[in-house]
C-alpha cells in the first residue's frame, strides 16, 4: 500500500466518522441517529482495515469484525427502543424517550 493511498483511506475514515457524528447530534429522529451512527461507525472499521493492511496484520480485520457486532447490538437495541417509543409515545422524537420510564 503507498502511503498517497494509505492518507487518502485514512481520511477517507475520518470524514466518515465525522459526518456520522454529527449526523448523531444534529438530528433528533431516532431512525435518522441509528443511521448516522453506522456511518460514524464505518469510519473506526475503514481506518482499522487500512493500517491492518498497511502492517501486514490481521489485528485491524479483528477490530473490524469486533465494530460489526457493535453495530449489529446497537442496532437491535435502538429498533427496540423505537418500536416501544412509537407504541407508547406516537412519536419518533430521541428527546420523548424519557417518556419510557414510566
Amino acid at each position: 500500500m503507498t502511503e498517497d493511498s494509505f492518507t487518502a483511506l485514512m481520511l477517507l475514515s475520518t470524514a466518515l466518522f465525522v459526518v456520522g457524528l454529527f449526523g448523531v447530534l444534529a438530528r433528533r429522529s431516532i431512525l435518522i441517529q441509528l443511521l448516522s451512527l453506522e456511518v460514524a461507525l464505518a469510519g473506526p472499521s475503514l481506518a482499522f482495515i487500512t493500517a491492518g493492511a498497511r502492517h501486514a496484520d490481521a489485528g485491524g480485520q479483528a477490530m473490524f469484525v469486533m465494530i460489526l457486532i457493535l453495530a449489529a447490538a446497537e442496532v437491535a437495541l435502538g429498533l427496540a427502543l423505537y418500536l416501544r417509543l412509537r407504541r407508547t409515545a406516537d412519536g419518533t422524537d430521541s428527546d420523548s424517550l424519557s417518556s419510557l420510564r414510566h
